[in-house]
């Protein structure tokens, strides 16, 4: 049988053959990729010419091309459509990609001529760019281990295929808790809701074979019914549900699996010569030491607690004013919340909603992105992997620049949250390649879809990501997009946000779903007068979560992680009405993988700049500023990682930025 994943994709823009594909094809392909992956390293470790940076770090660019082609279908799928067999598969995979990569990394031949050419690199008359790829190729193999020996190299390989399967098993018992915990509402708990909840619960039920409404652990759900739900006790169980994901005991708790993984993390750090994992992992990143994450954290934590706690005395008394007689829950923050939003600047969820419809929020930043680098967005009618997906040709005077798929709608397949990944990378090294770039959401389905404010920033954001890899225009597939250093890949994202609360976007695209007419101006100022509502404990929830996260790192592994969690909290005073945004055993930023391990503060460290870069468009009196368009694609979006992420900003603003910025943007400023 013809594999469909081995063969060339001959269809529109060489798409993934999606309508040809079964999950029997996954397996047999990965393994034969990484067949092609072998020989072609061999091919280079045994060459017996003399290294060139040709012959050895260019022939490394492409050796893996038919792995990344597979594996970038594979995994987009297992992320956004999970099935039964796609799950086994990734725990099957996981400790053999991690014995690849070791045995790549572990290849003394292979190392040597990188070695070599990393000791005449002054020799090679390399462009900036080549120059670049040579450096983090070099740092790559020594950061992986290629200089250990023998037992030390041999053990390393042993952790880092163990850790490749903790992250799987933990990614996949949260999918697990969150696609199977519901709540049934009956029909008085739902008419308490606005109409959009009610909607969004029904479709949930149907989605789950419910005679009624449901209340899910997916985020765009559970959220508005914790702000307007009046039933105490409800809120509260659905609460405790989603805070106790991956905490029920059970083959789906994650406990035990973050215990090892934070030993397992410390002993790959000292192999390495590093003192702590933290040490380890901000070594490349522009933060580069734990003292500077922490500094930033708690400069921002100061004032965002003193918000917070004062907020918290509000809601306490509206609290009590119904009757409640304890203190303050964190079930109860998010309704008493939206009470008060409504007092202070009569402004609701329920009278906002209608004007986030999603297909208006997605033409709202395709306009965007062509105001400010020309881009056009034409729909394509091509197979995709799930009927709720859609495609569209990217194109810029005229020319194709990439292929964009969303993904919007939650459903029990898909992984929480929202991320951006590329099927395909922009490079030009064998030929002029350009992505398939693909934006996931969890957007309760309506008709038509309704989105929170919140939701429509994510949507914004993630399309942020989504044009720095479109908008990639680099050589070498490795540096390519979004690439970067891990504290800085958050900025285009973070800064595209701010274009949402332009006002003459809003007028255009924030338009009622059932009359067509704009968002009133009064409405629309009150919205963004309100833009730092609540954001004490918005911002308390993210920096304790960075904060567990650093501290687990910096220092010797914790015996157990929820004791330390909580020691932490104790140390720097969190509030008791508010809790992590993302509590350990759910907390798959940092234990899905190693992505965001010792570094959930690079949303922080971004919305620096990000805060800082959108002042320069205020400064310039035009958010659509073309002279400052072109320099942030020029100097941000296009270059991904072929320059020290510090000279990208400083090239783009002419400096660094220092913490008032965000402290402003976040209205915490004036906070003692």
């Amino acid at each position: 049988m013809t594999n469909p994943l081995l063969t060339d994709w001959s269809g529109p823009f060489a798409l993934p053959p999606f309508a040809d594909l079964d999950d029997a094809h996954f397996a047999p392909a990965l393994d034969a990729a990484m067949s092609d992956g072998r020989a072609a390293i061999a091919a280079i470790a045994d060459n017996p010419d003399a290294p060139t940076f040709a012959n050895t770090v260019e022939a490394l660019e492409q050796a893996d091309a038919l792995l990344d082609r597979v594996a970038g279908v594979f995994y987009n799928l297992a992320g956004a459509d999970s099935t039964p067999a796609r799950e086994a598969l990734q725990r099957d995979m996981a400790p053999k990609l991690s014995a690849y990569s070791s045995e790549i990394t572990n290849n003394t031949k292979l190392f040597a001529r990188v070695e070599d050419l990393w000791q005449r690199r002054d020799t090679l008359d390399l462009t900036d760019e080549q120059a670049r790829v040579l450096m983090l190729t070099h740092r790559g193999f020594v950061r992986s281990g290629a200089g250990l020996q023998g037992d030390a190299a041999a053990r390393l390989t042993d952790v880092k295929a163990r850790l490749a399967t903790l992250g799987t098993t933990f990614s996949q018992n949260l999918l697990a808790d969150e696609r199977d915990w519901f709540m049934d509402l009956s029909d008085a708990d739902l008419a308490d809701l606005p109409t959009f909840v009610q909607n969004a619960a029904r479709a949930a039920g149907k989605e789950r074979d419910r005679p009624g409404a449901v209340v899910t652990l997916n985020r765009s759900l559970i959220v508005p019914f914790l702000q307007f739900s009046p039933n105490r006790a409800l809120r509260e169980k659905a609460y405790e549900a989603w805070t106790a994901r991956g905490a029920n005991g059970g083959e789906t708790d994650n406990r035990a699996i973050a215990t090892e993984t934070l030993k397992l993390r410390e002993e790959r750090a000292n192999l390495l010569g590093y003192a702590t994992f933290a040490d380890f992992k901000l070594e490349t990143e522009m933060a580069k030491t734990p003292d500077a994450v922490r500094d930033l954290l708690m400069q921002v934590w100061h004032p965002a607690r003193t918000a917070a706690l004062a907020d918290a005395e509000h809601l306490a008394r509206m609290a009590r004013a119904d009757g409640i007689t304890g203190p303050l829950e964190p079930w109860d923050w998010r309704y008493y919340s939206e009470k008060r939003r409504v007092e202070l600047q009569d402004l609701n969820e329920a009278e906002l909603k209608p004007y986030f419809q999603l297909d208006r929020m997605i033409d709202a930043a395709f306009a965007c992105s062509n105001r400010l680098f020309g881009l056009e967005f034409a729909p394509l009618d091509v197979p995709l992997y799930h009927p709720d997906a859609r495609a569209w040709e990217v194109t810029r005077d005229g020319e194709h620049v990439a292929v964009f798929i969303g993904d919007y709608f939650a459903r029990p397949s898909k992984r929480s949250g929202a991320w951006c990944s590329a099927m395909r990378s922009q490079q030009k090294l064998a030929g002029d390649v350009r992505p398939i770039v693909v934006n996931v959401c969890n957007f309760a389905k309506g008709d038509p879809a309704l989105l929170s404010y919140d939701d429509a920033r994510t949507l914004f954001h993630e399309f942020g990501h989504a044009l720095h890899q479109m908008l990639s225009d680099v050589t070498y597939q490795s540096i390519s997009g979004t690439s970067v250093a891990r504290d800085f890949v958050e900025l285009p994202s973070q800064l595209y946000e701010h274009w949402l609360e332009v006002p003459e976007v809003l007028a255009e695209f924030a338009t009622h779903a059932e009359t067509g007419a704009p968002m009133p101006d009064a409405l629309r100022d009150r919205l963004l007068a309100a833009a730092t509502y609540d954001m004490g404990f918005s911002t308390v929830e993210y920096v304790a979560s960075a904060l567990v996260d650093l501290a687990f790192h910096d220092g010797p592994a914790p015996a157990d992680p929820m004791q330390k969690q909580a020691e932490i909290l104790e140390t720097i005073g969190m509030p008791r009405a508010i809790r992590m945004r993302h509590a350990t055993p759910q907390f798959a930023h940092v234990f899905s993988g190693d992505g965001y391990s010792s570094g959930y503060y690079s949303y922080m460290w971004s919305e620096v700049m990000d805060a800082d870069a959108f002042a320069a468009f205020e400064e310039a009196g035009d958010p659509f500023d073309p002279a400052l368009a072109e320099s942030l694609r020029a100097n941000i979006l296009s270059v991904g990682g072929s320059v020290d992420a510090g000279d990208l900003y400083t090239r783009f603003r002419g400096r660094l930025p220092g913490v008032e910025a965000l402290l402003k943007g976040r209205g915490l400023d004036t906070a003692a």
